[in-house]
């Protein structure tokens, strides 16, 4: 797996090519697209809906998106952010994990979630933090699999939707 951060291209724009893999990334996952409420029709994710939830993303401070690729095509993405909003909170945080729905259960999204783990790791950071949507048991799982306890449970910042957040040691 090759891991790098995304590069827009010219004029802050992502490639199409770049672009249609990521809607078909986004698409793939539509368990966790319908229990997010992210897009107004989890089943018809379209290009210009995915170009803009990326780029809210990126226009938050300290925030990287990661895409990992394998065999010459896009099969995951992260994106995570360096700092939390809220001052008192030491953790980066993930803020995304998402592997292409083909690509499920062959250990690319622990994979992925080691590599930034490993990231932060690097720049002295202690620990990592989560949230996940409460009714999202498959992810929870996931993240309790790969060493992630709960610690709070809160509404995300975005959409007040119910979330365990969960943190790793570092």
């Amino acid at each position: 797996m090759i891991v790098e951060p995304l590069e827009l291209g010219e004029e802050g724009a992502l490639p199409g090519p770049l672009l249609t893999e990521l809607t078909e990334l986004y698409a793939s996952n539509q368990e966790f697209q319908q229990l997010s409420g992210e897009f107004p029709d989890p089943d018809d994710i379209r290009p210009e809906q995915v170009a803009a939830s990326l780029a809210e993303e990126l226009a938050q401070p300290h925030a990287e998106v990661l895409l990992a690729r394998s065999a010459g095509r896009v099969i995951g993405i992260s994106v995570t952010l360096a700092h939390h909003p809220d001052p008192d909170d030491p953790d980066p945080w993930i803020g995304l994990l998402m592997v292409h729905a083909r690509d499920h259960r062959m250990g690319f999204g622990r994979e992925l979630a080691e590599i930034v783990e490993k990231r932060f790791r690097a720049l002295g950071r202690t620990g990592v933090k989560l949230a996940v949507l409460d009714n999202n048991r498959k992810a929870i799982a996931f993240w309790r699999a790969i060493g992630y306890k709960e610690v709070d449970r809160r509404k995300d910042l975005k959409l007040g939707r119910d979330c365990i957040v969960m943190r790793k040691a570092l």
